[in-house]
């Protein structure tokens, strides 16, 4: 369990106002759905048996044309109104974890990643490069004031933020993932926050952000035991639990 002064507890468990809370979420890509079917389907994932439901936030949509920012979706029928999502399913009783990392995966193309961005010269993606970080900057200037509102403690749904999607089968730039987790914060992003990787040791070394006070968090399609088992193994080893 991570607390909010960005240290480790010894414990097993999640806690939600002091009493022990599993969560238990499912994925449901605002950004993939008509917003007229956005209660639909967050009702149907309640009634699954779901307490959470998560998102990414593709950075490509949002931020099409350099400096063209559109947090609506006026030409896409309403579907980029992340906000409006976030208090749906606030209104319908569940908790929200929100993924708003530059690259996002989610077989989407260029994994979220604005294309503009390839014509920016021969800068780095996703590593510390200054040249890259200030196009991140400029879109967390605008994005996260919209997040920040809504997380927990400000009486909002969110409960979690992810730092960064899958970074350790991509690259190990620390200073990178310092660096995106410091510009949440600079916006006040205060909830808990997390990586998400492979289940795997290399992969978990590279990706995490440890000594930040991040949750490690691991994904997996198959061979749940072993998977389970490194990650277990790997938050043993560096004492957390």
């Amino acid at each position: 369990m991570m607390t909010n002064t960005g240290t480790f507890e010894i414990r097993d468990k999640f806690y939600l106002n002091g009493k022990p809370f599993q969560i238990i979420s499912g994925g449901i890509h605002y950004f993939r759905v008509l917003p007229e079917y956005w209660e639909d389907r967050l009702r149907k994932l309640k009634e699954m048996g779901c307490n959470t439901v998560e998102t990414y936030i593709p950075w490509n949509m949002h931020e099409p044309e350099k400096g063209r920012f559109d947090f609506y979706g006026e030409k896409v029928h309403g579907m980029l109104d992340i906000v409006s999502f976030i208090r749906k399913a606030q209104q319908l009783g569940l908790w929200v974890i929100l993924r708003p990392s530059p690259y996002i995966c989610a077989e989407w193309d260029f994994g979220g990643l604005p294309a503009w961005l390839l014509a920016q010269g021969d800068m780095a993606l996703r590593t510390s490069d200054e040249r890259f970080l200030c196009h991140v900057r400029a879109y967390y200037d605008r994005l996260m004031p919209l997040l920040a509102p809504l997380q927990i403690d400000h009486g909002g749904p969110v409960i979690m933020l992810q730092v960064e999607n899958e970074y350790g089968s991509f690259g190990n730039d620390k200073q990178y993932l310092k660096a995106i987790k410091h510009l949440m914060e600079k916006h006040g992003c205060d909830v808990p926050m997390f990586t998400s990787d492979g289940g795997w040791r290399e992969v978990l070394d590279a990706g995490t952000l440890l000594n930040e006070g991040v949750l490690p968090t691991a994904n997996f399609g198959s061979r749940t035991d072993e998977q389970i088992g490194a990650l277990r193994q790997f938050m043993s080893d560096n004492d957390i639990h």
